[in-house]
């Protein structure tokens, strides 16, 4: 009786249903600029990328212009730009640092950007100089408190 039970409330289970959630909006590492860029920092790396909010104002995405390896930024600087059918936006690197890797997928197809902005869309990474600046960007929730008073 007590496995029959079972197939019962697990077969309810199934047919309830289901809510898809990005994984991507529970990642606890994730800072932003008040440009919106984006960091994730691992060790003394970070990944850098635009937000989803930033690509949405952008709309499509046709051309992406990175740093190269080996450049020197401090934060806020220009650090590449990109270009959509609708507007041109700089990118501007959320930490001072020295660029170790850059996305050249994101250069060849630059819907990547669109498609993929936290995990395939990333454009670059830097080997942070200045650890301490990551503490003055937005956590997750600052950045979505920090949208909703730029829409007022």
């Amino acid at each position: 009786m007590l496995a029959g039970t079972s197939r019962r409330v697990i077969g309810s289970l199934v047919k309830l249903p289901q809510k898809h959630f990005s994984t991507a909006s529970f990642l606890l590492g994730r800072k932003y600029t008040d440009k919106h860029e984006w960091i994730d920092v691992d060790g003394k790396i970070g990944t850098v990328g635009i937000s989803s909010y930033a690509q949405n104002a952008l709309g499509d995405i046709v051309y992406v212009q990175l740093p190269d390896v080996g450049t020197t930024f401090e934060q806020s600087d220009e650090c590449g730009a990109l270009e959509s059918v609708k507007a041109a936006s700089e990118v501007y690197s959320p930490a001072s640092g020295s660029v170790v890797d850059k996305n050249s997928e994101v250069e060849e197809t630059p819907s990547l950007v669109n498609k993929s902005c936290y995990e395939n869309g990333w454009l670059f990474k830097i080997e942070l100089s200045k650890p301490e600046e990551i503490d003055s960007l937005m956590d997750e929730e600052a950045y979505s408190k920090y949208l909703k008073s730029q829409e007022e």
